[in-house]
């Protein structure tokens, strides 16, 4: 459970350390804001991602289904700075398909944690395989880090993108290839 009290006194305290005023006018609710922010942003840490993926639908066929272009934003657990972008995900069902906005709240759980890209993206490659019994996944993610955005290197704009492959698509150059053209990517 996020313990927003001990996330204000601990705003409070780096307000103090960098040499500002918490009591001035402008930071006066600061710690409050950023408590509430943070049970927000990491919520998260309190989901099991399974719940969005029990509603399920009968198929018949084993069609690649893809979602693409997922927004999220996520804060890198190195620096406590955003990190967002771009999550597609296609899967082969197997028997089975989950509904389009579940995945996309798949994607949340896992973004609403202190998180690395490469550990978001295996974590909803393998919440698909292993909650959706599904032939294959594949997990893309294109995304802007801010830590090298506005601190360190300085480098906006720069992407990252990270890929998972499961299952059919694991050895599979040539499905691989069938979506990787299918997103244009």
């Amino acid at each position: 459970m996020i313990d927003e009290l001990k996330i204000r006194k601990a705003v409070t305290m780096i307000i103090e350390a960098i040499g500002e005023d918490p009591n001035r006018e402008g930071l006066i609710g600061t710690p409050d804001r950023i408590a509430r922010m943070y049970a927000e942003i990491f919520s998260g840490l309190e989901e099991d991602p399974k719940c969005h993926l029990e509603k399920t639908f009968t198929v018949e066929n084993d069609d690649i289904v893809i979602e693409k272009d997922i927004t999220f934003y996520s804060m890198c657990e190195h620096h406590f700075v955003p990190f967002y972008g771009k999550v597609h995900i296609a899967y082969i069902p197997n028997g089975k398909v989950a509904g389009l906005s579940k995945l996309a709240r798949t994607v949340e759980v896992f973004a609403k944690r202190p998180q690395l890209q490469e550990r978001l993206t295996s974590q909803v490659a393998e919440a698909m395989m292993k909650n959706l019994n599904t032939k294959a996944v594949m997990v893309i993610i294109e995304a802007e880090h801010m830590c090298m955005t506005m601190r360190g290197v300085k480098k906006p704009g720069t992407q990252t993108t990270t890929m998972v492959s499961k299952g059919a698509f694991k050895d599979n150059i040539a499905l691989q290839n069938q979506v990787l053209s299918l997103l244009k990517l």
